[in-house]
Protein backbone atom coordinates (compact mmCIF):
# COMPACT_ATOMS: atom_id res chain seq x y z
CA UNK A 1 0.00 0.00 0.00
CA UNK A 2 1.31 3.47 -0.87
CA UNK A 3 1.97 5.74 2.08
CA UNK A 4 2.94 9.42 2.25
CA UNK A 5 6.67 10.04 2.19
CA UNK A 6 6.37 12.70 4.88
CA UNK A 7 3.29 12.07 7.05
CA UNK A 8 1.53 15.20 8.23
CA UNK A 9 1.99 15.95 11.93
CA UNK A 10 -1.02 17.59 13.57
CA UNK A 11 -0.60 21.20 14.60
CA UNK A 12 -1.97 22.69 17.78
CA UNK A 13 -4.25 25.72 17.82
CA UNK A 14 -3.05 28.57 20.01
CA UNK A 15 -6.04 29.71 22.12
CA UNK A 16 -4.22 32.97 22.83
CA UNK A 17 -3.79 33.93 19.18
CA UNK A 18 -3.56 37.70 18.71
CA UNK A 19 -6.00 37.72 15.79
CA UNK A 20 -9.11 35.61 16.49
CA UNK A 21 -10.05 35.78 12.79
CA UNK A 22 -7.06 33.66 11.75
CA UNK A 23 -7.41 29.90 11.87
CA UNK A 24 -5.19 26.87 11.70
CA UNK A 25 -6.38 24.07 9.40
CA UNK A 26 -5.01 20.70 10.38
CA UNK A 27 -4.60 18.09 7.62
CA UNK A 28 -6.07 14.71 8.49
CA UNK A 29 -3.80 12.92 6.01
CA UNK A 30 -2.21 12.94 2.57
CA UNK A 31 -4.03 11.19 -0.25
CA UNK A 32 -2.06 8.92 -2.59
CA UNK A 33 -3.23 9.01 -6.20
CA UNK A 34 -1.95 7.93 -9.67
CA UNK A 35 -1.27 11.57 -10.63
CA UNK A 36 2.38 12.43 -10.06
CA UNK A 37 1.96 15.97 -11.36
CA UNK A 38 -0.89 18.27 -12.37
CA UNK A 39 -0.80 17.68 -16.12
CA UNK A 40 -3.32 15.01 -17.02
CA UNK A 41 -5.46 15.19 -13.90
CA UNK A 42 -9.16 15.18 -14.87
CA UNK A 43 -10.56 18.67 -14.45
CA UNK A 44 -13.44 17.38 -12.33
CA UNK A 45 -13.92 14.32 -10.08
CA UNK A 46 -15.58 11.10 -11.30
CA UNK A 47 -14.47 11.57 -14.92
CA UNK A 48 -11.86 8.82 -14.46
CA UNK A 49 -13.47 6.08 -12.32
CA UNK A 50 -10.25 4.00 -12.40
CA UNK A 51 -8.31 6.81 -10.70
CA UNK A 52 -8.01 5.30 -7.22
CA UNK A 53 -7.06 7.35 -4.17
CA UNK A 54 -5.89 5.99 -0.81
CA UNK A 55 -6.06 8.11 2.33
CA UNK A 56 -4.43 6.97 5.58
CA UNK A 57 -5.59 9.19 8.41
CA UNK A 58 -3.00 10.54 10.82
CA UNK A 59 -3.27 10.79 14.61
CA UNK A 60 -5.43 11.78 16.37
CA UNK A 61 -7.92 11.30 13.51
CA UNK A 62 -6.97 7.68 12.82
CA UNK A 63 -9.35 6.11 15.34
CA UNK A 64 -12.16 3.89 14.08
CA UNK A 65 -14.67 6.06 15.95
CA UNK A 66 -13.94 8.91 13.53
CA UNK A 67 -15.38 6.95 10.60
CA UNK A 68 -18.17 5.12 12.44
CA UNK A 69 -21.23 5.09 10.14
CA UNK A 70 -19.30 6.36 7.12
CA UNK A 71 -19.64 3.02 5.33
CA UNK A 72 -23.36 3.73 4.86
CA UNK A 73 -22.56 6.45 2.32
CA UNK A 74 -21.54 5.73 -1.28
CA UNK A 75 -20.00 9.14 -1.99
CA UNK A 76 -18.00 11.61 0.07
CA UNK A 77 -16.88 15.21 -0.15
CA UNK A 78 -13.14 15.68 0.33
CA UNK A 79 -11.98 19.14 1.44
CA UNK A 80 -8.36 19.63 0.48
CA UNK A 81 -5.54 22.14 0.07
CA UNK A 82 -4.24 23.20 -3.34
CA UNK A 83 -0.76 22.88 -1.86
CA UNK A 84 1.12 23.38 -5.13
CA UNK A 85 -0.43 26.85 -5.61
CA UNK A 86 -0.52 27.83 -1.93
CA UNK A 87 -0.50 31.58 -1.44
CA UNK A 88 -1.06 32.34 -5.14
CA UNK A 89 -4.42 33.64 -6.23
CA UNK A 90 -5.99 35.86 -8.85
CA UNK A 91 -9.28 37.79 -8.93
CA UNK A 92 -10.00 36.45 -12.43
CA UNK A 93 -9.09 33.19 -14.19
CA UNK A 94 -9.45 31.63 -17.64
CA UNK A 95 -11.44 28.37 -17.34
CA UNK A 96 -10.55 25.56 -19.80
CA UNK A 97 -14.26 25.17 -20.56
CA UNK A 98 -14.19 28.63 -22.13
CA UNK A 99 -11.20 27.73 -24.26
CA UNK A 100 -8.77 29.54 -21.99
CA UNK A 101 -9.68 32.81 -23.73
CA UNK A 102 -12.41 34.31 -21.55
CA UNK A 103 -12.02 35.49 -17.97
CA UNK A 104 -14.42 34.89 -15.10
CA UNK A 105 -14.16 35.77 -11.42
CA UNK A 106 -12.24 33.32 -9.28
CA UNK A 107 -15.38 32.60 -7.25
CA UNK A 108 -17.21 31.64 -10.47
CA UNK A 109 -14.61 28.96 -11.12
CA UNK A 110 -12.94 25.94 -9.56
CA UNK A 111 -9.48 27.27 -10.25
CA UNK A 112 -6.73 26.25 -7.81
CA UNK A 113 -5.58 29.89 -7.63
CA UNK A 114 -7.87 30.81 -4.73
CA UNK A 115 -7.49 33.19 -1.77
CA UNK A 116 -7.38 30.34 0.77
CA UNK A 117 -6.24 27.49 -1.52
CA UNK A 118 -9.20 25.30 -0.48
CA UNK A 119 -10.68 22.69 -2.82
CA UNK A 120 -13.68 20.36 -2.77
CA UNK A 121 -13.95 17.02 -4.55
CA UNK A 122 -16.76 14.45 -4.74
CA UNK A 123 -15.51 10.84 -4.78
CA UNK A 124 -16.95 7.35 -4.47
CA UNK A 125 -16.06 5.46 -1.29
CA UNK A 126 -14.73 1.98 -2.09
CA UNK A 127 -13.79 0.65 1.34
CA UNK A 128 -12.67 1.50 4.86
CA UNK A 129 -9.91 -0.41 6.63
CA UNK A 130 -9.69 0.05 10.42
CA UNK A 131 -7.32 -2.84 11.15
CA UNK A 132 -4.29 -0.59 11.59
CA UNK A 133 -5.48 2.95 12.08
CA UNK A 134 -7.89 4.14 9.38
CA UNK A 135 -7.34 3.85 5.63
CA UNK A 136 -9.97 4.84 3.08
CA UNK A 137 -10.03 4.11 -0.65
CA UNK A 138 -11.88 6.18 -3.21
CA UNK A 139 -12.49 6.06 -6.95
CA UNK A 140 -12.81 8.92 -9.40
CA UNK A 141 -10.22 11.12 -7.70
CA UNK A 142 -8.96 14.29 -9.37
CA UNK A 143 -6.15 15.21 -6.97
CA UNK A 144 -2.40 15.28 -7.39
CA UNK A 145 -0.47 12.71 -5.35
CA UNK A 146 0.08 13.65 -1.69
CA UNK A 147 -2.56 16.38 -1.62
CA UNK A 148 -3.36 17.34 2.00
CA UNK A 149 -6.92 16.40 2.95
CA UNK A 150 -8.44 18.58 5.67
CA UNK A 151 -11.96 17.19 6.02
CA UNK A 152 -14.38 14.47 4.92
CA UNK A 153 -18.14 14.89 4.72
CA UNK A 154 -20.81 12.47 3.48
CA UNK A 155 -22.68 13.30 0.29
CA UNK A 156 -26.41 13.47 1.03
CA UNK A 157 -28.39 13.04 -2.23
CA UNK A 158 -31.77 14.46 -1.23
CA UNK A 159 -30.35 17.88 -0.42
CA UNK A 160 -27.24 18.06 -2.61
CA UNK A 161 -28.67 16.76 -5.89
CA UNK A 162 -30.72 19.69 -7.23
CA UNK A 163 -32.51 18.79 -10.46
CA UNK A 164 -33.26 22.42 -11.31
CA UNK A 165 -29.71 23.67 -10.70
CA UNK A 166 -28.05 25.84 -13.35
CA UNK A 167 -24.45 25.24 -14.37
CA UNK A 168 -23.52 28.68 -15.69
CA UNK A 169 -20.91 28.40 -18.44
CA UNK A 170 -20.47 24.67 -17.65
CA UNK A 171 -23.24 23.10 -19.74
CA UNK A 172 -22.97 19.35 -19.40
CA UNK A 173 -20.01 17.04 -19.74
CA UNK A 174 -17.22 18.10 -22.13
CA UNK A 175 -16.74 16.25 -25.44
CA UNK A 176 -14.32 13.34 -25.25
CA UNK A 177 -11.59 11.97 -27.49
CA UNK A 178 -11.25 8.49 -28.87
CA UNK A 179 -8.22 6.70 -27.44
CA UNK A 180 -6.03 4.24 -29.38
CA UNK A 181 -2.79 2.41 -28.58
CA UNK A 182 0.14 1.99 -30.93
CA UNK A 183 1.49 -1.57 -31.42
CA UNK A 184 4.45 -0.64 -29.24
CA UNK A 185 2.22 0.59 -26.39
CA UNK A 186 0.02 -2.49 -26.71
CA UNK A 187 3.08 -4.70 -26.40
CA UNK A 188 4.26 -2.80 -23.32
CA UNK A 189 0.86 -3.21 -21.68
CA UNK A 190 0.91 -6.92 -22.45
CA UNK A 191 4.12 -7.33 -20.45
CA UNK A 192 2.33 -6.33 -17.23
CA UNK A 193 0.36 -8.70 -14.99
CA UNK A 194 -3.19 -9.02 -16.32
CA UNK A 195 -4.86 -7.10 -13.48
CA UNK A 196 -2.35 -4.23 -13.65
CA UNK A 197 -2.54 -4.08 -17.43
CA UNK A 198 -6.35 -3.90 -17.41
CA UNK A 199 -6.49 -1.21 -14.71
CA UNK A 200 -3.76 0.92 -16.31
CA UNK A 201 -5.35 0.60 -19.77
CA UNK A 202 -8.70 1.79 -18.38
CA UNK A 203 -7.11 4.69 -16.50
CA UNK A 204 -5.11 5.86 -19.53
CA UNK A 205 -8.27 5.78 -21.66
CA UNK A 206 -10.29 7.73 -19.10
CA UNK A 207 -7.59 10.37 -18.62
CA UNK A 208 -6.77 10.94 -22.29
CA UNK A 209 -10.43 10.92 -23.35
CA UNK A 210 -10.80 14.17 -21.38
CA UNK A 211 -8.18 15.85 -23.64
CA UNK A 212 -5.79 17.28 -21.04
CA UNK A 213 -3.92 19.32 -23.66
CA UNK A 214 -3.75 23.11 -23.16
CA UNK A 215 -6.60 24.98 -24.83
CA UNK A 216 -4.21 26.49 -27.40
CA UNK A 217 -2.79 23.12 -28.51
CA UNK A 218 -3.41 22.25 -32.17
CA UNK A 219 -0.28 20.54 -33.53
CA UNK A 220 -1.25 16.89 -34.29
CA UNK A 221 2.42 15.84 -34.38
CA UNK A 222 3.37 17.21 -30.98
CA UNK A 223 3.79 14.52 -28.34
CA UNK A 224 2.87 14.92 -24.68
CA UNK A 225 3.89 13.09 -21.56
CA UNK A 226 1.66 12.16 -18.64
CA UNK A 227 2.92 10.46 -15.48
CA UNK A 228 0.57 7.85 -14.03
CA UNK A 229 1.79 5.80 -11.10
CA UNK A 230 5.29 4.64 -12.08
CA UNK A 231 4.84 5.14 -15.83
CA UNK A 232 5.53 7.92 -18.31
CA UNK A 233 2.81 7.83 -20.98
CA UNK A 234 3.76 9.41 -24.32
CA UNK A 235 0.88 10.34 -26.63
CA UNK A 236 -0.28 12.71 -29.31
CA UNK A 237 -3.64 13.88 -30.59
CA UNK A 238 -5.07 14.84 -33.98
CA UNK A 239 -8.09 16.57 -32.42
CA UNK A 240 -10.32 13.49 -32.47
CA UNK A 241 -8.14 10.61 -31.30
CA UNK A 242 -5.49 10.43 -28.60
CA UNK A 243 -2.86 7.91 -29.70
CA UNK A 244 -0.74 6.33 -26.98
CA UNK A 245 2.78 6.01 -28.37
CA UNK A 246 4.58 4.36 -25.47
CA UNK A 247 4.49 3.78 -21.73
CA UNK A 248 7.83 3.49 -20.02
CA UNK A 249 8.56 2.82 -16.32
CA UNK A 250 9.88 5.95 -14.61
Amino acid sequence: MLTPANPVKPNSVNPNAVNPNQYTIEPIGLIRTPFVDKFGIPRQPSLAPHAIGTLKLVAPFNHADCVRGLDGFSHLWLSFIFHETLGRWSSTVRPPRLGGNEKVGVFASRSPFRPNSLGLSLVRLLDIDTQNGVTLRFSGVDLVDQTPIVDIKPYIPFIECQNDAQGGFVSGAPPTLNVAFSPSAQNQLAQLPAADSSALHALICEVLAQDPRPAYASDPYRSYGIKLYHYEIQWRCDGQTALVLSMEPR
